[in-house]
């Protein structure tokens, strides 16, 4: 990186947030090294930055707490990491409103501790929050069980400021719930990985905390009966928050399999309520799942909600990949029972969990006890891939090595849509400054 753009970036946002040579190992993805890391303090400094980037080409990773880092290709050229972990403030709580505007920097984890002191919470529960970054979140559309009740990032989103690839500043949304009609620039941001602008700061709807919350598990010794407990459940008057379901393996990864023979199926459900409620829908719990086999119902300790998203890559000591699918809540538990016969039908080990109740099915290769041949893994990716599909899914790649990526797309086909999300990115990003290629159709 030339020596003249190292000092203007020294200037904007002090000698002490430019980072180089050896400081630079924690930012390196895919064996790729950034040029500089770069931690603006302030919205102005980011939009520095990124004018100066943008008049030289080079490329920007923006980088809240790197916990997706690795989740699509690496830019196929060195440029700046734009860090943002100093900005980290929550600016605005209006309890009465139940909304509250934070910078982009400032972890999940530190945000639910903000506002549980006031009584409410933001209704996202990603996995690793002490880490995950709210702007990260939103870029990543990251979510974890809760999903199931709350919804995502694009449901509790109300405004934002980004600051775009040639460093203007730009606001959508407002401060309040019922905006004004128009074009929802704030969404267009959700699930776009950095590749349009640098979130900021963001202005989202919140809830009161619930008066009582459980975790509740049941064991079933067939997958596929814990699977006709997910449409029971569905069919039901239960209102859970969150509808789990892990095979043996996931369900030993998120440590709840101890004391007892590794299940067929862990269905883990969430409620939250009054009291009254809660224990209603428990009791109703049991009632439902014993006839489909159902057995050993019991409460989890709070911790094992974390534990829960990341429940197949955590099966093994060594995992070759992760690969999500979206399928079809009604066929969830059949996709991990075909998905773990493809890969049992190349010699390989995998563990599977998913959001049952919105279709979200996570598949993980273990790489050990001996390392996983690329071809092999790349050969069962693509019949996930090809299995998903033939019910009227997706599958991307959570995470896999590079050589892998090579073989196996990261990014499902996204079809029509690929047209329009090229076209959205020549008019936002023309030079191609913004995490070049790490998305969906190469943007």
């Amino acid at each position: 990186m030339p020596d003249a753009l190292l000092d203007k970036l020294r200037a904007a946002v002090g000698a002490a947030n430019l980072l180089t040579g050896v400081e630079l190992s924690p930012y390196v993805v895919e064996g790729r090294t950034p040029e500089a890391a770069v931690f603006p303090g302030s919205i102005e400094e980011v939009a520095v930055v990124m004018a100066l980037a943008s008049q030289v080409g080079r490329s920007v990773t923006p980088w809240g707490g790197g916990t997706a880092a690795s989740v699509g290709m690496p830019a196929p050229r060195a440029g700046l990491i734009m860090g943002l972990r100093r900005l980290g403030r929550l600016l605005d709580h209006e309890p009465g409103d139940l909304t509250a505007t934070v910078e982009a920097g400032m972890t999940v984890a530190a945000l639910q501790t903000a506002l549980g002191s006031r009584g409410q919470w933001l209704s996202l529960d990603p996995a690793d929050a002490d880490r995950a970054t709210i702007g990260g979140v939103l870029a990543t559309n990251a979510c974890g069980p809760r999903r199931h009740l709350y919804g995502t990032a694009r449901d509790l989103l109300i405004g934002v400021t980004v600051v775009t690839a040639d460093g203007s500043i730009v606001k959508g949304g407002g401060k309040v719930v019922k905006n004004v009609a128009g074009y929802d620039l704030p969404k267009l941001f959700i699930g776009s990985y950095g590749t349009l602008g640098v979130i900021v700061e963001a202005t989202v709807k919140l809830r009161p905390l619930p008066g009582q919350e459980e975790l509740v598990c049941v064991r079933f010794d067939r997958l596929k009966d814990a699977g006709a407990a997910v449409r029971a459940i569905a069919a039901s008057d239960l209102l859970p928050n969150a509808v789990e379901l892990l095979d043996g393996a996931a369900a030993a990864g998120a440590g709840l399999a101890a004391g007892s023979p590794t299940p067929g199926g862990l269905l883990v459900v969430g409620f939250d309520g009054v009291r009254e409620q809660v224990d209603w829908q428990r009791a109703e719990l049991a009632r439902l799942t014993g006839p489909l086999g159902g057995r050993d119902v019991r409460p989890l300790e709070v911790a094992a909600w974390a534990r829960l998203t990341p429940a197949a890559r955590a099966a093994f000591g060594a995992t070759a990949a992760v690969m999500a699918l979206a399928v079809l809540p009604s066929q969830v538990a059949e996709t991990m029972e075909q998905g773990a016969g493809i890969a049992r039908g190349r010699g390989l080990q995998s563990a599977w969990a998913a959001h049952a109740g919105v279709g979200v099915v996570r598949g993980a290769v273990a790489s050990d006890p001996a390392p996983t041949d690329p071809a092999a893994l790349a050969a069962v990716l693509a019949e996930w891939r090809e299995m998903a599909r033939a019910g009227g899914g997706h599958a991307n790649l959570e995470w896999a090595p590079l050589v892998v990526k090579s073989q196996v797309p990261v990014w499902d086909d996204p079809g029509a849509a690929g047209r329009i999300m090229e076209r959205i990115k020549a008019q936002l990003d023309p030079r191609n400054i913004l995490n070049p290629g790490r998305f969906v159709a190469g943007i």
